[in-house]
Protein backbone atom coordinates (compact mmCIF):
# COMPACT_ATOMS: atom_id res chain seq x y z
CA UNK A 1 0.00 0.00 0.00
CA UNK A 2 1.53 3.42 -0.92
CA UNK A 3 2.69 5.56 1.82
CA UNK A 4 -0.40 8.61 2.25
CA UNK A 5 0.41 11.96 0.65
CA UNK A 6 1.20 14.87 3.02
CA UNK A 7 -1.01 17.01 3.67
CA UNK A 8 0.05 19.79 1.57
CA UNK A 9 -1.14 17.41 -1.75
CA UNK A 10 -4.94 16.70 -0.60
CA UNK A 11 -6.23 20.33 -1.96
CA UNK A 12 -4.35 18.76 -5.37
CA UNK A 13 -5.87 15.43 -5.07
CA UNK A 14 -9.14 16.97 -4.08
CA UNK A 15 -9.01 19.59 -7.36
CA UNK A 16 -8.34 16.38 -9.79
CA UNK A 17 -11.20 13.97 -8.98
CA UNK A 18 -13.28 16.86 -9.03
CA UNK A 19 -12.11 17.93 -12.38
CA UNK A 20 -12.61 14.42 -13.65
CA UNK A 21 -15.77 14.20 -12.56
CA UNK A 22 -16.82 17.33 -14.34
CA UNK A 23 -14.55 16.26 -17.67
CA UNK A 24 -16.32 13.16 -17.88
CA UNK A 25 -19.68 14.29 -16.36
CA UNK A 26 -19.81 11.46 -14.32
CA UNK A 27 -22.78 13.09 -11.96
CA UNK A 28 -24.86 12.94 -15.49
CA UNK A 29 -23.68 9.43 -16.66
CA UNK A 30 -24.36 7.47 -13.74
CA UNK A 31 -28.09 9.49 -13.92
CA UNK A 32 -28.22 7.67 -17.72
CA UNK A 33 -26.98 4.58 -16.93
CA UNK A 34 -29.91 3.92 -14.47
CA UNK A 35 -32.96 5.51 -17.00
CA UNK A 36 -35.95 3.01 -17.27
CA UNK A 37 -35.25 1.52 -14.25
CA UNK A 38 -37.68 1.57 -10.67
CA UNK A 39 -37.07 4.73 -9.44
CA UNK A 40 -36.24 5.35 -5.91
CA UNK A 41 -37.18 9.03 -4.83
CA UNK A 42 -35.28 11.60 -3.02
CA UNK A 43 -36.54 15.01 -1.49
CA UNK A 44 -33.63 17.05 -0.60
CA UNK A 45 -34.47 19.16 2.57
CA UNK A 46 -33.26 22.54 1.14
CA UNK A 47 -30.82 24.46 3.14
CA UNK A 48 -31.69 28.58 3.59
CA UNK A 49 -29.17 30.41 2.00
CA UNK A 50 -29.28 33.71 4.28
CA UNK A 51 -26.46 32.91 5.83
CA UNK A 52 -23.16 31.52 5.63
CA UNK A 53 -22.81 27.49 5.16
CA UNK A 54 -21.46 26.14 8.45
CA UNK A 55 -20.29 22.66 9.28
CA UNK A 56 -24.08 21.07 9.86
CA UNK A 57 -24.60 21.64 6.49
CA UNK A 58 -21.86 19.87 5.36
CA UNK A 59 -22.79 16.87 7.65
CA UNK A 60 -26.57 17.06 6.50
CA UNK A 61 -25.21 16.88 2.47
CA UNK A 62 -23.06 14.34 3.97
CA UNK A 63 -25.76 12.24 4.50
CA UNK A 64 -28.55 13.42 1.67
CA UNK A 65 -25.48 12.10 -0.80
CA UNK A 66 -24.56 8.71 0.23
CA UNK A 67 -28.35 7.18 0.45
CA UNK A 68 -29.12 8.22 -3.08
CA UNK A 69 -25.62 6.96 -4.39
CA UNK A 70 -26.11 3.73 -2.47
CA UNK A 71 -29.43 3.37 -4.28
CA UNK A 72 -28.15 4.21 -7.42
CA UNK A 73 -25.25 1.51 -7.08
CA UNK A 74 -28.14 -0.84 -6.34
CA UNK A 75 -29.29 0.00 -9.50
CA UNK A 76 -32.20 1.89 -8.89
CA UNK A 77 -32.91 5.76 -10.81
CA UNK A 78 -32.71 8.37 -8.55
CA UNK A 79 -33.00 11.95 -9.79
CA UNK A 80 -31.89 14.70 -7.33
CA UNK A 81 -32.61 18.07 -7.60
CA UNK A 82 -31.47 20.43 -5.42
CA UNK A 83 -33.68 23.32 -3.57
CA UNK A 84 -33.42 26.01 -1.48
CA UNK A 85 -35.40 27.02 1.44
CA UNK A 86 -36.94 30.28 1.19
CA UNK A 87 -39.35 31.23 4.33
CA UNK A 88 -39.89 30.84 7.86
CA UNK A 89 -39.55 33.05 10.65
CA UNK A 90 -35.67 32.88 10.93
CA UNK A 91 -35.31 34.54 7.79
CA UNK A 92 -37.87 37.11 8.93
CA UNK A 93 -35.97 37.70 12.40
CA UNK A 94 -32.76 38.39 10.55
CA UNK A 95 -34.73 40.96 7.96
CA UNK A 96 -35.73 42.60 11.00
CA UNK A 97 -32.34 43.03 12.62
CA UNK A 98 -31.02 44.75 9.68
CA UNK A 99 -33.76 46.81 9.24
CA UNK A 100 -33.81 47.75 13.38
CA UNK A 101 -37.19 46.49 13.44
CA UNK A 102 -39.04 45.13 16.08
CA UNK A 103 -42.18 43.24 15.50
CA UNK A 104 -45.16 43.28 13.51
CA UNK A 105 -45.89 46.69 14.18
CA UNK A 106 -42.37 47.83 13.17
CA UNK A 107 -43.06 45.86 9.79
CA UNK A 108 -46.81 47.05 9.09
CA UNK A 109 -45.08 50.49 9.29
CA UNK A 110 -42.46 49.37 7.09
CA UNK A 111 -44.74 48.20 4.55
CA UNK A 112 -45.31 44.35 4.10
CA UNK A 113 -44.58 44.17 0.59
CA UNK A 114 -41.36 46.19 1.26
CA UNK A 115 -40.17 43.53 4.05
CA UNK A 116 -41.42 40.53 1.95
CA UNK A 117 -38.71 42.07 -1.06
CA UNK A 118 -35.81 42.42 1.62
CA UNK A 119 -36.72 38.84 3.10
CA UNK A 120 -36.96 37.35 -1.19
CA UNK A 121 -33.29 39.01 -1.48
CA UNK A 122 -31.75 37.91 1.79
CA UNK A 123 -32.42 34.17 1.01
CA UNK A 124 -30.56 33.79 -2.25
CA UNK A 125 -27.47 36.00 -0.98
CA UNK A 126 -25.14 33.10 -0.05
CA UNK A 127 -26.58 30.53 -2.76
CA UNK A 128 -23.17 31.05 -4.55
CA UNK A 129 -20.91 30.11 -1.32
CA UNK A 130 -23.44 27.19 -0.89
CA UNK A 131 -22.76 26.13 -4.66
CA UNK A 132 -18.99 26.19 -4.07
CA UNK A 133 -19.51 23.90 -0.75
CA UNK A 134 -21.38 21.61 -2.47
CA UNK A 135 -19.15 21.17 -5.51
CA UNK A 136 -15.93 21.12 -2.89
CA UNK A 137 -17.71 18.14 -0.96
CA UNK A 138 -18.47 16.08 -4.21
CA UNK A 139 -22.29 16.25 -3.49
CA UNK A 140 -23.88 14.95 -6.22
CA UNK A 141 -27.19 16.93 -7.11
CA UNK A 142 -28.53 19.00 -10.09
CA UNK A 143 -27.98 22.59 -9.75
CA UNK A 144 -29.44 23.94 -12.42
CA UNK A 145 -32.84 24.04 -11.95
CA UNK A 146 -33.39 24.19 -8.18
CA UNK A 147 -36.73 24.90 -6.50
CA UNK A 148 -37.22 27.45 -4.19
CA UNK A 149 -40.55 27.41 -2.01
CA UNK A 150 -40.75 30.41 -2.53
CA UNK A 151 -41.77 30.24 -6.38
CA UNK A 152 -45.30 30.53 -7.53
CA UNK A 153 -45.11 26.86 -8.68
CA UNK A 154 -43.75 25.41 -5.89
CA UNK A 155 -46.34 27.30 -3.83
CA UNK A 156 -49.55 26.14 -5.97
CA UNK A 157 -48.18 22.57 -5.86
CA UNK A 158 -48.50 22.64 -1.95
CA UNK A 159 -51.80 23.89 -2.38
CA UNK A 160 -52.67 21.25 -4.69
CA UNK A 161 -51.61 18.70 -2.16
CA UNK A 162 -53.37 19.79 0.66
CA UNK A 163 -56.91 20.16 -1.34
CA UNK A 164 -56.21 16.76 -2.27
CA UNK A 165 -56.12 15.71 1.55
CA UNK A 166 -59.10 17.79 2.10
CA UNK A 167 -60.95 15.97 -0.66
CA UNK A 168 -59.88 12.87 1.48
CA UNK A 169 -61.83 14.06 5.02
CA UNK A 170 -58.40 13.93 6.35
CA UNK A 171 -57.78 17.86 7.20
CA UNK A 172 -59.36 18.62 10.32
CA UNK A 173 -59.05 22.23 12.43
CA UNK A 174 -59.04 21.76 15.85
CA UNK A 175 -56.68 23.53 18.63
CA UNK A 176 -52.94 22.84 20.08
CA UNK A 177 -51.54 23.88 23.04
CA UNK A 178 -47.78 24.85 21.97
CA UNK A 179 -45.47 26.96 22.96
CA UNK A 180 -45.64 30.42 21.76
CA UNK A 181 -44.12 33.90 21.57
CA UNK A 182 -46.55 36.39 21.97
CA UNK A 183 -43.91 38.72 20.49
CA UNK A 184 -42.73 37.16 17.09
CA UNK A 185 -46.77 35.67 17.41
CA UNK A 186 -45.37 31.98 16.56
CA UNK A 187 -45.28 28.68 17.69
CA UNK A 188 -42.62 27.21 18.49
CA UNK A 189 -41.13 23.63 17.25
CA UNK A 190 -39.81 20.75 19.31
CA UNK A 191 -36.87 21.04 17.17
CA UNK A 192 -36.53 25.16 18.39
CA UNK A 193 -37.67 24.13 21.88
CA UNK A 194 -34.29 22.30 22.04
CA UNK A 195 -32.35 24.87 21.02
CA UNK A 196 -29.69 26.15 23.61
CA UNK A 197 -30.46 28.43 26.01
CA UNK A 198 -34.35 27.99 25.78
CA UNK A 199 -34.90 27.47 29.17
CA UNK A 200 -33.53 30.29 31.73
CA UNK A 201 -33.96 30.02 35.55
CA UNK A 202 -36.29 32.32 36.42
CA UNK A 203 -38.08 33.35 40.02
CA UNK A 204 -41.44 33.05 39.79
CA UNK A 205 -44.40 33.38 42.40
CA UNK A 206 -45.21 30.32 44.11
CA UNK A 207 -49.19 30.47 44.84
CA UNK A 208 -50.99 28.33 47.51
CA UNK A 209 -54.44 29.01 46.58
CA UNK A 210 -57.63 28.07 48.67
CA UNK A 211 -60.42 27.45 46.82
CA UNK A 212 -63.70 26.97 49.22
CA UNK A 213 -65.76 24.12 48.65
CA UNK A 214 -69.86 25.55 47.60
CA UNK A 215 -71.20 21.91 47.27
CA UNK A 216 -70.70 18.33 48.13
CA UNK A 217 -71.48 15.31 45.43
CA UNK A 218 -74.25 12.76 47.06
CA UNK A 219 -71.99 10.27 49.23
CA UNK A 220 -69.46 12.46 50.31
CA UNK A 221 -67.73 12.82 53.49
CA UNK A 222 -69.68 15.51 55.64
CA UNK A 223 -66.30 16.70 57.20
CA UNK A 224 -65.86 18.06 53.55
CA UNK A 225 -68.30 20.91 54.32
CA UNK A 226 -66.61 24.36 55.00
CA UNK A 227 -63.28 22.94 53.86
CA UNK A 228 -60.87 24.74 50.75
CA UNK A 229 -59.14 22.83 48.41
CA UNK A 230 -55.63 23.82 48.16
CA UNK A 231 -54.22 24.72 45.01
CA UNK A 232 -50.53 25.24 44.08
CA UNK A 233 -49.24 27.42 41.04
CA UNK A 234 -46.65 29.36 39.78
CA UNK A 235 -48.48 30.70 37.02
CA UNK A 236 -50.93 33.02 39.24
CA UNK A 237 -51.95 34.67 35.75
CA UNK A 238 -53.91 31.30 34.55
CA UNK A 239 -55.94 32.10 37.65
CA UNK A 240 -58.02 34.09 35.70
CA UNK A 241 -59.20 31.16 33.75
CA UNK A 242 -59.84 28.56 36.34
CA UNK A 243 -62.44 26.13 34.95
CA UNK A 244 -61.82 22.95 37.16
CA UNK A 245 -59.86 21.36 40.01
CA UNK A 246 -58.14 17.89 39.20
CA UNK A 247 -57.29 15.35 41.40
CA UNK A 248 -55.87 11.96 40.73
CA UNK A 249 -59.06 9.55 41.58
CA UNK A 250 -56.58 6.51 43.17
CA UNK A 251 -54.91 8.81 45.06
CA UNK A 252 -54.95 9.67 49.23
CA UNK A 253 -56.37 13.18 50.16
CA UNK A 254 -56.76 14.72 53.29
CA UNK A 255 -59.03 16.61 55.22
CA UNK A 256 -56.98 18.61 57.80
CA UNK A 257 -58.02 21.17 60.62
CA UNK A 258 -55.89 23.76 62.05
CA UNK A 259 -55.23 23.61 65.32
CA UNK A 260 -56.65 26.82 67.58
CA UNK A 261 -59.05 27.37 64.14
CA UNK A 262 -58.77 30.44 61.91
CA UNK A 263 -55.45 32.61 61.81
CA UNK A 264 -54.70 35.90 59.46
CA UNK A 265 -57.41 37.09 57.48
CA UNK A 266 -60.29 35.31 56.94
CA UNK A 267 -61.43 34.03 53.80
CA UNK A 268 -64.78 35.56 52.27
CA UNK A 269 -67.79 34.62 53.47
CA UNK A 270 -65.88 32.71 56.78
CA UNK A 271 -66.88 33.76 60.34
CA UNK A 272 -64.50 33.39 62.72
CA UNK A 273 -65.75 30.38 64.42
CA UNK A 274 -66.17 28.16 61.48
CA UNK A 275 -62.94 26.56 61.92
CA UNK A 276 -60.03 26.35 59.56
CA UNK A 277 -60.38 23.05 57.22
CA UNK A 278 -58.46 22.36 54.22
CA UNK A 279 -57.87 19.70 51.57
CA UNK A 280 -54.66 18.24 50.44
CA UNK A 281 -52.76 15.39 49.13
CA UNK A 282 -51.86 12.80 52.38
CA UNK A 283 -48.88 12.49 51.04
CA UNK A 284 -47.90 16.00 51.01
CA UNK A 285 -50.04 17.35 53.81
CA UNK A 286 -46.62 18.04 56.46
CA UNK A 287 -44.77 19.71 54.21
CA UNK A 288 -47.64 21.96 52.79
CA UNK A 289 -49.16 22.29 56.07
CA UNK A 290 -46.28 22.52 58.49
CA UNK A 291 -47.03 22.69 62.11
CA UNK A 292 -50.42 23.19 63.60
CA UNK A 293 -52.32 21.24 61.86
CA UNK A 294 -53.69 17.66 62.44
CA UNK A 295 -56.04 15.27 60.34
CA UNK A 296 -59.41 14.52 60.54
CA UNK A 297 -60.32 12.41 58.50
CA UNK A 298 -58.84 10.75 54.60
CA UNK A 299 -60.76 9.87 51.63
CA UNK A 300 -60.25 8.81 48.09
CA UNK A 301 -59.65 11.30 44.91
CA UNK A 302 -62.56 9.56 43.18
CA UNK A 303 -64.55 10.70 46.30
CA UNK A 304 -63.95 14.28 45.50
CA UNK A 305 -65.63 14.05 42.32
CA UNK A 306 -68.50 16.60 40.85
CA UNK A 307 -67.54 18.55 43.84
CA UNK A 308 -67.84 22.34 43.44
CA UNK A 309 -66.19 25.37 44.11
CA UNK A 310 -65.82 29.04 44.53
CA UNK A 311 -63.23 29.82 42.17
CA UNK A 312 -60.50 32.69 42.70
CA UNK A 313 -61.29 35.31 40.60
CA UNK A 314 -64.28 36.13 39.09
CA UNK A 315 -63.26 38.64 35.74
CA UNK A 316 -64.53 36.73 32.88
CA UNK A 317 -67.74 34.33 32.43
CA UNK A 318 -66.57 30.58 31.94
CA UNK A 319 -70.05 28.98 32.20
CA UNK A 320 -70.67 25.10 33.60
CA UNK A 321 -66.99 25.16 35.40
CA UNK A 322 -65.54 25.55 38.88
CA UNK A 323 -65.98 21.10 39.94
CA UNK A 324 -63.44 18.43 40.29
CA UNK A 325 -62.72 16.06 37.83
CA UNK A 326 -60.28 13.30 37.04
CA UNK A 327 -57.19 13.87 35.95
CA UNK A 328 -54.41 10.70 36.08
CA UNK A 329 -51.49 13.47 35.18
CA UNK A 330 -51.62 14.57 39.28
CA UNK A 331 -49.10 13.70 41.20
CA UNK A 332 -47.89 13.90 44.60
CA UNK A 333 -43.90 14.71 44.16
CA UNK A 334 -44.73 18.61 44.31
CA UNK A 335 -47.32 21.37 45.26
CA UNK A 336 -50.95 20.08 46.86
CA UNK A 337 -52.15 17.35 44.57
CA UNK A 338 -54.51 19.04 43.44
CA UNK A 339 -54.53 20.95 39.81
CA UNK A 340 -55.66 24.04 38.91
CA UNK A 341 -56.77 23.69 35.38
CA UNK A 342 -56.86 26.44 32.77
CA UNK A 343 -57.17 25.16 29.54
CA UNK A 344 -56.07 27.47 27.12
CA UNK A 345 -53.05 27.32 28.68
CA UNK A 346 -51.78 23.83 29.26
CA UNK A 347 -52.13 20.20 27.33
CA UNK A 348 -53.09 17.68 30.27
CA UNK A 349 -55.81 21.25 31.09
CA UNK A 350 -57.39 21.25 27.97
CA UNK A 351 -57.97 17.19 27.77
CA UNK A 352 -59.14 17.13 30.21
CA UNK A 353 -61.87 19.70 30.49
CA UNK A 354 -62.49 18.43 27.32
CA UNK A 355 -63.27 14.93 28.47
CA UNK A 356 -65.45 17.19 31.30
CA UNK A 357 -67.12 18.51 28.96
CA UNK A 358 -66.39 22.26 29.59
CA UNK A 359 -65.68 25.55 28.01
CA UNK A 360 -62.72 26.44 27.14
CA UNK A 361 -62.28 30.43 27.47
CA UNK A 362 -59.29 32.55 26.45
CA UNK A 363 -58.95 35.86 27.84
CA UNK A 364 -55.22 36.14 26.70
CA UNK A 365 -54.77 37.69 23.03
CA UNK A 366 -52.62 36.99 20.97
CA UNK A 367 -50.02 39.43 21.41
CA UNK A 368 -49.46 38.07 25.02
CA UNK A 369 -51.67 40.82 26.60
CA UNK A 370 -55.30 40.43 28.18
CA UNK A 371 -57.98 41.90 26.95
CA UNK A 372 -58.73 45.04 27.74
CA UNK A 373 -61.70 46.37 29.89
CA UNK A 374 -61.19 43.30 32.03
CA UNK A 375 -61.11 44.95 36.11
CA UNK A 376 -57.56 44.45 37.55
CA UNK A 377 -55.90 42.83 34.75
CA UNK A 378 -57.14 44.11 31.32
CA UNK A 379 -54.37 45.17 28.80
CA UNK A 380 -51.58 43.66 31.03
CA UNK A 381 -49.05 41.13 29.91
CA UNK A 382 -49.49 37.64 31.02
CA UNK A 383 -46.43 37.32 32.88
CA UNK A 384 -46.56 41.34 34.90
CA UNK A 385 -50.74 40.19 36.06
CA UNK A 386 -49.50 38.15 38.67
CA UNK A 387 -48.64 40.44 41.21
CA UNK A 388 -51.73 42.34 41.12
CA UNK A 389 -53.26 38.80 40.87
CA UNK A 390 -51.53 37.69 44.01
CA UNK A 391 -52.27 40.96 46.03
CA UNK A 392 -55.55 40.76 45.39
CA UNK A 393 -55.82 37.20 46.21
CA UNK A 394 -53.85 38.11 49.75
CA UNK A 395 -56.66 41.24 50.10
CA UNK A 396 -59.42 38.80 50.05
CA UNK A 397 -57.92 36.24 52.07
CA UNK A 398 -57.74 33.64 49.63
CA UNK A 399 -54.30 33.03 49.84
CA UNK A 400 -53.06 30.58 51.83
CA UNK A 401 -48.74 30.70 51.09
CA UNK A 402 -46.94 32.82 48.71
CA UNK A 403 -43.62 32.28 47.69
CA UNK A 404 -40.66 33.14 45.16
CA UNK A 405 -39.96 29.08 42.88
CA UNK A 406 -36.66 29.24 40.84
CA UNK A 407 -37.38 27.02 38.13
CA UNK A 408 -36.62 26.64 34.57
CA UNK A 409 -38.71 28.15 32.01
CA UNK A 410 -38.73 28.54 28.17
CA UNK A 411 -37.85 31.47 26.08
CA UNK A 412 -38.66 32.26 22.43
CA UNK A 413 -34.93 31.42 21.50
CA UNK A 414 -35.07 34.10 19.01
CA UNK A 415 -35.87 37.22 20.73
CA UNK A 416 -35.17 36.03 24.59
CA UNK A 417 -39.20 37.04 25.31
CA UNK A 418 -40.88 34.71 27.84
CA UNK A 419 -43.00 31.93 26.01
CA UNK A 420 -46.41 31.56 26.59
CA UNK A 421 -48.06 27.51 26.28
CA UNK A 422 -50.94 28.39 24.45
CA UNK A 423 -54.17 27.24 22.61
CA UNK A 424 -53.65 27.75 18.94
CA UNK A 425 -55.84 27.04 16.14
CA UNK A 426 -54.06 24.97 13.66
CA UNK A 427 -55.00 22.35 10.95
CA UNK A 428 -53.49 18.93 11.12
CA UNK A 429 -53.99 15.86 8.67
CA UNK A 430 -55.30 12.69 10.24
CA UNK A 431 -52.76 10.49 9.47
CA UNK A 432 -54.44 8.04 11.99
CA UNK A 433 -56.95 7.60 9.42
CA UNK A 434 -54.51 5.56 7.11
CA UNK A 435 -52.13 4.25 9.23
CA UNK A 436 -51.46 0.86 8.48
Amino acid sequence: MPPLPAQADFPAIEHEMLARWNRQRTFDASLKQTEGADRWTFYEGPPTANGMPGVHHIEARVFKDVFPRFKTMQGFHVTRKAGWDCHGLPVEVAVEKELGLSGKQDIEAYGVAEFNERCRESVLRHVDAFTSLTTRMGYWIDLSAPYRTMDADYVQSVWWALKSIYDKGLLVQDFRISPYCPRCGTALSDHEMGQPDVYKDVADPSVTVRFPITKLPDGASPLLAGADLLVWTTTPWTLVSNTAVAVHPEVDYVIARRSGGLQGTLPEGRERGDGDKVVVADALWPRVLGEGWHVIATVRGAELLGTEYQRPFELIDIPNAHRVVAGTFVTTEDGTGLVHLAPAFGADDLAAIRAAGMTVVNPVRADGHFEEGLPLIGGLFFKDADEPLTADLAERGRLFKSERHVHSYPHCWRCNTVLLYYALPSWYIRTTAVKV
